[in-house]
């Protein structure tokens, strides 16, 4: 039997009785896909899952996400990315998702990023303390308590976002050796825009779609506003009240939204304490065409 246990935060829930190395029913989807509006973060406990069925639960939900500049895929599956520290033979078997600090994936993107679907294999402890948690802050609850005049402000503004914001963040870093963007890589990845409100397509509410890890300016007013508006903006999001924090554990499918939260992985563990884990990213190219996003009247108002 199929179980949802709110954790009794802003975010989150747990989702017991559905085994995902299986192919999911229409009414589990529908399920998932309510509890993901209501709760933001999802959590499979105790799944034992191949790439393959992770692959196919993922693409449920939309097309998978395939990073055409990262070699560190599941062979033969290159939708299923690897995030680890560990290193065999002197080289890494899969690459770091901690140190973007707090974001939103791929809003620098035309097509935004829908869902995130990772499965925990290794997690690191000390002490018995589950270390690399993920944390997120719930941007429905964000939107709702904006002051009136700052909603009246941005309703119908867009805003800039910019992968190099990332980039030039990641070079500032001690000890980094990342070269600028090239200008080629530049123009595949230019700077787009979006509503900085934006209707949720399943709860069918406003949330707030900006993130301090890409937005770099509101559009069409002058450039001090806009720096003093994000200012505001960033920190406001991330008051402590809107955040919650997702301890792992092996055998996790940790399952997010991409529209109505940030996130932020925390690297607080050693390179000698090893962090295993696969995802898939789910693109919006179906969630705002589906009959729940018509239903709730949310449409395709990004880029």
């Amino acid at each position: 039997m199929t179980k949802i246990i709110p954790s009794g935060q802003t975010l989150g829930a747990s989702i017991e009785g559905i085994d995902l190395s299986q192919p999911i029913g229409s009414g589990d989807f529908d399920l998932v896909l309510d509890a993901l509006g209501k709760h933001g973060v999802v959590c499979f406990p105790g799944q034992n899952l191949d790439a393959v069925s992770l692959k196919q639960f993922s693409a449920r939900f939309g097309s998978l996400e395939v990073n055409v500049a990262n070699s560190f895929q599941e062979p033969g599956h290159p939708e299923v990315m690897i995030l680890s520290n560990i290193v065999e033979d002197g080289k890494p078997i899969g690459i770091a998702d901690a140190g973007q600090d707090w974001h939103t994936d791929m809003s620098y993107s035309d097509t935004i990023a829908f869902a995130n679907v990772l499965y925990g294999i290794k997690i690191p402890r000390r002490d018995g303390r589950p270390l690399g948690c993920t944390e997120f802050a719930n941007m429905h609850a964000a939107y709702d308590d904006l002051p009136d005049e700052i909603r009246t402000r941005l309703d119908g503004a867009t805003a800039l976002h910019d992968f190099n914001k990332f980039w030039e963040m990641m070079r500032r870093e001690k000890g980094s050796t990342r070269p600028p963007l090239t200008e080629e890589q530049r123009r595949r990845k230019p700077p787009v825009s979006h509503p900085v409100f934006l209707t949720h397509p399943i709860t069918g509410r406003r949330v707030l779609y900006a993130n301090p890890g890409y937005t770099v300016r509101i559009n069409d007013i002058p450039q001090s506003e806009s720096d003093e508006l994000l200012e505001f903006l960033f920190a406001h999001q991330l008051d402590p009240k809107y955040r919650y924090k997702h301890l792992w554990n092996e055998g996790d499918v940790l399952m997010w939204e991409n529209i109505g939260t940030l996130h932020n992985a925390v690297s607080d563990y050693r390179p000698d304490e090893h962090r295993l884990i696969k995802r898939c990213q789910v693109m919006a190219d179906w969630i705002f065409d589906s009959p729940r996003a018509k239903a709730v009247g949310a449409d395709r108002q990004f880029a």
